[in-house]
């Protein structure tokens, strides 16, 4: 029998997980309640609001969890061989000319079947 961890939730982390939507939310209804300040700085407060949400996200259990996760996708990125040129050339040509070839196949069919309808459509006329 396979016995899963759970993972404790404190109440301060579920506190700023709900604190966090509702900044980016207030900072929303700021940026529109001000519209007679100017632009920029309206813009300028808007994104402070949510780097602020989004630090306090990150400073719970989970968000450093999502935080790790990113870390280890980026050097896993780092990690990945990509395709030189010259494949990835070759490979898209191929792709091509198996879609046109398909496309010709699909075209035959329907021009077998349509072709096929209508002699047996003729044959009920007489």
């Amino acid at each position: 029998m396979s016995a899963q961890a759970e993972e404790v939730t404190s109440i301060i982390d579920i506190v700023k997980l709900v604190l966090s939507p509702i900044f980016v939310i207030a900072g929303v209804a700021a940026f529109y309640y001000f519209s007679d300040i100017q632009l920029l700085y309206r813009v300028l407060v808007l994104i402070a609001v949510v780097s602020l949400a989004i630090g306090v996200c990150f400073t719970t259990a989970r968000g450093r969890s999502v935080w790790g996760f990113m870390l280890e996708s980026r050097q896993e990125f780092h990690r990945v061989v990509w395709p030189t040129r010259e494949e990835t050339i070759r490979t898209t040509l191929l792709v091509f000319a198996m879609v046109v070839l398909v496309a010709f196949v699909l075209w035959l069919l329907d021009t077998f079947l349509f072709w096929g309808i209508q002699l047996l459509m003729s044959l009920g006329v007489k």
